[in-house]
């Protein structure tokens, strides 16, 4: 198989200056990204790295020309953009096919919007479709195929088009396993024989295997408190690449560190942007509660526990067997109680946390209540319905709050966390029947008197 290994001499495509992205809030401007300085160089792929939070889709996105940047440029081919790239298609994780069009026509329509005429489509289409290993399909609906030829379908109608760029958001994440090694792979094949229709490919993920076997570069961003890039790394194993060789398994090691570290001497924060916020001054709005169940949670402070309550964290994966990106909500909501601290690329439980593995159910539960409290979501459901009139609040409250700082599933997301906990810690309950939170009945005993209806809760 051919090898392709870009040079610095490859002529930029894509770049991005200063970038920075901010959505409004209740409270000020909320920022994702934060002076994000990139170019993207004919015949490389790289690949977007980074957990959840980390400004990652956003960044394509700008590149995309979907989103406009608060401040900073992005161009293509020098040129500022001010509306959608012509110079890009994009292959989502979700396949966004339309249901009632058929493989063929799924992958005419960007043709079609560009006035191209019907016999010039077919033929494009058709030549997409081929080069995909989509043959035998075109006439078939999305409904009729598998994960794996959906995403197919996605390629084509993205290669279709014969784009500078190929953008993809985390393409594989919905396919299993085995599925998307064989896409990937394929993938990889074509544009290593020199007939893939396009110049340059960035990539989302949050794999960092993924990343060292795709890319020619892997720019890792960081979220702390927004996007930034941490660091990047240039890729020049040639392809096809062993998983199993000592270069690639280094690789993966240094990435990871880089990945998940706490670094002491990490840069401050840019002019005009908040810092981190120090524990007491953090809200709902600026501390979003980890996608992490209190079984979880509670599960990985016993496998510390077990390890002397220390533990590298890529033995750590390697042992439960998970992808960073499902155990780093875990790590985040165990730093977030105060029962563990990330230095380096190692997690180790405090004292508290050692306290929580350790006892038992009922203390246990106790020591999670005081800490969980703390927690800024928690503590503003607990204060709203302290402070209500009968220790019940509707969750269309809560909605409504969140709704200023998150998106409408973001808020879901939240709320479902907050939930689990809250419940866990023996704070407030939830009646979906009625979509009501209730202060616990304990805690209602203590709560201030009077029919007040101000809160606290400190967003």
């Amino acid at each position: 198989m051919a090898t392709i290994i870009p040079t610095p001499a490859g002529q930029e495509l894509l770049s991005v200056r200063a970038l920075t992205k901010s959505y409004a809030g209740a409270d000020g401007d909320l920022p994702v990204l934060a002076g994000i300085d990139l170019d993207i160089r004919e015949g490389e792929i790289v690949a977007l790295l980074g957990k959840s939070g980390s400004g990652k889709s956003t960044l394509l996105r700008c590149l995309a020309g979907l989103i406009p940047p608060s401040s900073g440029t992005a161009t293509y081919r020098g040129r500022p953009l001010t509306g959608a790239n012509p110079g890009t298609a994009m292959v989502f994780q979700t396949f966004a096919l339309l249901p009632w069009l058929t493989v063929q026509q799924n992958v005419e329509v960007g043709l079609e919007a560009r006035g191209m005429s019907a016999t010039a489509r077919r033929e494009a289409a058709l030549k997409a479709i081929d080069l995909i290993g989509l043959d035998g399909f075109e006439s078939a609906y999305p409904k009729e195929l598998s994960g794996g030829m959906r995403q197919r379908v996605g390629f084509a109608r993205a290669l279709v088009v014969e784009p500078d760029v190929l953008l993809m958001d985390e393409p594989f994440s919905a396919l299993d396993v085995l599925t998307a090694e064989n896409l990937r792979g394929e993938l990889l094949e074509l544009w290593a024989s020199g007939e893939f229709p396009t110049h340059a490919i960035v990539v989302v993920t949050h794999n960092i295997e993924e990343a060292v076997l795709m890319a020619d570069r892997v720019i890792v961003l960081g979220s702390r408190p927004c996007g930034t890039i941490r660091a990047s790394y240039d890729i020049s194993l040639d392809r096809p690449r062993d998983r199993g060789a000592a270069e690639f398994g280094k690789l993966i090691d240094a990435i990871y560190r880089t990945m998940t570290g706490r670094p002491a001497d990490s840069p401050q924060p840019l002019p005009g942007l908040p810092a981190e916020p120090a524990r007491g001054r953090r809200t709902p709005a600026n501390t979003p509660l980890p996608a992490a169940s209190v079984d979880g949670l509670s599960g990985l402070a016993e496998i510390l526990q077990r390890h002397d309550g220390r533990l590298d964290l890529a033995e750590l994966t390697d042992e439960l067997g998970l992808e960073v990106d499902d155990l780093l909500p875990l790590i985040d909501a165990l730093e977030l109680l105060g029962f563990a601290q990330v230095e380096g690329a190692q997690v180790g439980l405090t004292g508290q946390g050692r306290a929580f593995s350790e006892a038992d159910v009922q203390t246990s539960k106790q020591i999670f209540a005081d800490a969980a409290v703390e927690v800024p979501l928690i503590r503003f459901i607990t204060t709203s319905l302290e402070n209500s009139a009968d220790g019940g609040l509707r969750g269309g409250f809560f909605r409504d709050v969140l709704a200023h700082h998150y998106t409408s599933e973001q808020v879901t997301q939240q709320l479902e966390v907050a939930t689990g906990w809250g419940r866990y810690a023996e704070l407030y309950s939830y009646d979906a029947n009625h979509e009501e939170y209730l202060l616990d009945p304990a805690r209602a005993a203590k709560r201030l008197p009077g029919p007040g209806t101000s809160w606290t809760g400190g967003f």
